[in-house]
């Protein structure tokens, strides 16, 4: 879509090129929502693709992926033997259910900016300890957990005129056992419920509950529950208003899903950890 309004449009190659953001301003990443519906309140925008940002590095931290890292790109990655969780990367790329040309515009940070319940790179970057940096005006910085970082739907937690920079996936999470579970209405539909269990180093078992919810939810156990317990702490964290009600799923239909996945990975996962 044509956005009639944009009068100027700035090109930043350095930090300090960036600017402040006013009344009107706006971030221009993979724009595969910007320019899908009507942006009247807009009059300039900040595009970021000629910033230079490394997609992806690799390294003894772990990963850091860089927020206009095109989805197509992070899927394409090519992750080292020793990093168990790699294949939630695909398993998550793929929840986009998208043409190729989202997958070739659309980014990660764009994902996470926009916050919605069905969004697979929070579903990702949640369940793999993922920590934002966000570039704030004043020329520093602040860090903040990817589960903190989405507060709801098209609720981000950026300040006026912050910019969200990277996500870095520690190398432990990275090494950990995963179980993935996803549901949809129809067989290409937008994910109605996204489960996601791992296997921390020091025992237990981490479970990250998204798109049923209207935030993500982390439940993290010192040791492997049991049934019973599990389903004690999902009912506790996670309250019936909680759970998203759209045309993709209402929220009863979630709710017993999210329970029922929630015991297939603790059981899929105790028996990994046996």
């Amino acid at each position: 879509m044509d956005l009639n309004t944009i009068d100027a449009v700035v090109r930043p190659r350095h930090r300090a090129e960036l600017g402040v953001l006013g009344p009107g301003d706006a971030w221009l990443a993979g724009g595969t929502w910007l320019f899908s519906e009507p942006q009247p309140h807009l009059t300039r925008l900040f595009d970021l693709s000629l910033t230079g940002w490394e997609p992806l590095r690799a390294d003894e931290a772990g990963l850091s992926i860089a927020a206009t890292c095109t989805v197509a790109t992070l899927d394409a990655f090519e992750a080292p033997p020793s990093w168990r969780a790699a294949p939630l990367i695909g398993q998550c790329c793929r929840s986009f259910l998208a043409s190729f040309k989202i997958w070739n515009m659309a980014t990660v940070g764009g994902n996470l900016c926009m916050s919605l319940p069905a969004g697979p790179m929070i579903s990702l970057c949640v369940a793999l300890e993922g920590i934002c940096t966000i570039w704030t005006p004043d020329g520093g910085e602040r860090r903040l957990p990817v589960v903190d970082f989405v507060q709801g739907p098209l609720q981000p937690a950026l300040r006026p005129g912050e910019l969200l920079r990277s996500i870095e996936l520690p190398r432990e999470a990275l090494g950990r056992r995963t179980a993935f579970r996803r549901a949809s209405l129809t067989r290409l539909g937008r994910s109605g419920v996204l489960l996601i269990g791992t296997l921390p180093a020091a025992g237990g078992l981490v479970l990250t509950v998204t798109a049923s919810t209207r935030r993500p939810v982390r439940l993290a156990f010192a040791d492997m529950p049991g049934a019973t317990e599990l389903s004690a702490r999902l009912a506790e964290a996670i309250p019936d208003a909680l759970f998203y009600d759209d045309v993709h799923g209402r929220p009863d239909w979630r709710r017993h899903l999210t329970f029922d996945f929630a015991e297939e990975i603790r059981q899929e996962l105790a028996e990994a950890r046996a």
